[in-house]
């Protein structure tokens, strides 16, 4: 990458394109850049007084959008891309500390009640009268290093009140920093595997890596680096596929078809509003028998209306066995098999989504096989055989009938429908909470799950086995997915 000053009207369409909480990151990473001045200047008029005192170059500014994941900004402002980005960081010095970096993730993976609990635990050592209320956590960041509590050397008080807000996998993270970056070799984000809890590998080649920690946080999560670089693990060689620089195109008004069938009935309704606020024409139907659930996917998989459209989404919440939806019937049942939900919607089955991306989010309420014996739900009449879905190689010249599909299965046991029978699903709620958030919809579908991921298993670290949920994802894509109008 071109190492130039940048211009103030680069910095200026920058600075208009970023958020509030996009602004405190940068200004908080830059503190170290110019101390005097960065509580005395907006993010506009510092960027802009670094740029002209020489500590800012083009690569800088452009670091500093990779930081906060503006990775859109990167293309259209800077005129660069990410992987050039990583590339340039690889062979040149960073602009941003490490320990700064470090203080950001920490930010991410904190919630405001666990920023609370952490303000008032340093009341002990600030003063009673020392107030944090309703401050980020970045804030009070630089209040401890105003007083000397806290520093790139200095991390045990931190570490310590981490521990008391049980939040151990933060602590670990500041360890893992303690150990590595003050050494010589510290790359930023990288941590070692930790045991899931509840959350299963698909073990697939071309799957997406699930039952990752919140230690295994990505910091700019996404596929397609030559080689692991101020990134986590997840983003290495060795344990994601490459995929491909270029983006879906989802210019098409609506984007597409999203289809949601619901056999329980909790999560319909505030899915919808998601969906549509995302663009998609919504499509819902709900408490179908087995055979109507066939029949819907059929039907819609035969609509003329997808050759308009740039994307296809299909949501499908039931009770299931292991190896099949169940559907609302009375009756004993075979079920419809799982891998039979996205054959109707493969390159030779709807050939007018060929090509484009088709997303499914499945969640199972597992009905074990003696409940299923001792009541009147659903009982299966033989085990079918599960052909299980291999993602095949798309580099041929011909694209791959099964090329272009995003497969995200989540189980929990139906108990918890009997303990709160009108409890959305937390998969669910989450994958829609994401949704809604700005800086989520500027990340890759990808990274997106990893957050999910995350978020599932902070919940299973929480509650009773019985209550935990369990995540499988595949995943075919070529190309890097955004839902959002880019």
């Amino acid at each position: 990458m071109t190492v130039y000053k940048t211009s103030a009207q680069v910095i200026h369409q920058i600075e208009e394109q970023l958020d509030e909480d996009e602004k405190e990151v940068i200004l908080f990473l830059c503190r170290d850049l110019a101390p005097d001045l960065v509580t005395k200047l907006d993010l506009r008029d510092l960027l802009c007084t670094l740029n002209e005192k020489g500590k800012l170059t083009a690569a800088g500014l452009a670091e500093l959008l990779y930081r906060v994941r503006r990775f859109d900004l990167l293309k259209k402002i800077m005129k660069t891309d990410r992987a050039s980005v990583e590339s340039h960081l690889v062979k040149c010095s960073q602009l941003v500390s490490d320990y700064r970096v470090l203080m950001t993730q920490l930010s991410e993976d904190m919630d405001k009640s666990e920023v609370t609990s952490f303000s008032f635990l340093l009341r002990d050592y600030m003063g009673g009268g020392k107030t944090h209320k309703n401050k980020s956590f970045l804030d009070v960041v630089i209040d401890l290093e105003k007083v000397n509590l806290l520093a790139p050397d200095k991390l045990d008080l931190l570490e310590k009140c981490l521990k008391n807000i049980h939040r151990i996998d933060l602590k670990k993270k500041i360890q893992k920093y303690k150990q590595s970056a003050l050494g010589t070799n510290y790359m930023n984000g990288i941590q070692a595997p930790l045991p899931s809890v509840g959350l299963k590998n698909s073990g697939y080649e071309l799957g997406l890596k699930n039952g990752i920690s919140k230690e295994e946080r990505p910091i700019f999560g996404q596929h397609g680096i030559s080689k692991p670089v101020k990134t986590s693990i997840q983003e290495s060689e060795k344990s994601l596929p490459q995929v491909a620089s270029e983006e879906y195109r989802l210019k098409s008004q609506p984007l597409g078809l999203c289809l949601i069938i619901d056999c329980i009935g909790n999560d319909a309704d505030p899915l919808k509003d998601t969906f549509i606020s995302l663009g998609f024409e919504v499509q819902c139907s709900k408490y179908l028998e087995t055979k109507d659930i066939h029949d819907t996917l059929h039907q819609v998989s035969c609509l003329s209306r997808h050759q308009n459209y740039d994307i296809f989404v299909c949501i499908l919440i039931s009770r299931s066995d292991s190896e099949n939806i169940l559907g609302t019937d009375h009756q004993p049942c075979s079920g419809l098999p799982l891998h039979q939900i996205r054959k109707f919607f493969t390159g030779d089955a709807c050939p007018l989504l060929l090509g484009k991306p088709k997303l499914f989010f499945i969640q199972n309420y597992v009905v074990p096989e003696d409940h299923k014996k001792s009541s009147s739900l659903l009982e299966v009449d033989g085990k079918m055989s599960y052909n299980g879905w291999r993602p095949r190689s798309s580099t041929g010249a011909l694209l791959h009938q099964e090329a272009d599909i995003f497969w995200s299965l989540c189980k929990v046991n139906v108990s918890v429908l009997e303990k709160s029978p009108g409890s959305q699903s937390y998969y669910l709620r989450c994958l829609s909470q994401l949704l809604h958030q700005p800086e989520e919809r500027r990340c890759s579908l990808l990274n997106l799950h990893i957050d999910l991921n995350n978020r599932i298993y902070d919940w299973n670290s929480r509650v009773a086995p019985e209550e935990q949920y369990s995540i499988m994802s595949e995943h075919t894509l070529r190309k890097s997915l955004f839902l959002s109008h880019r």
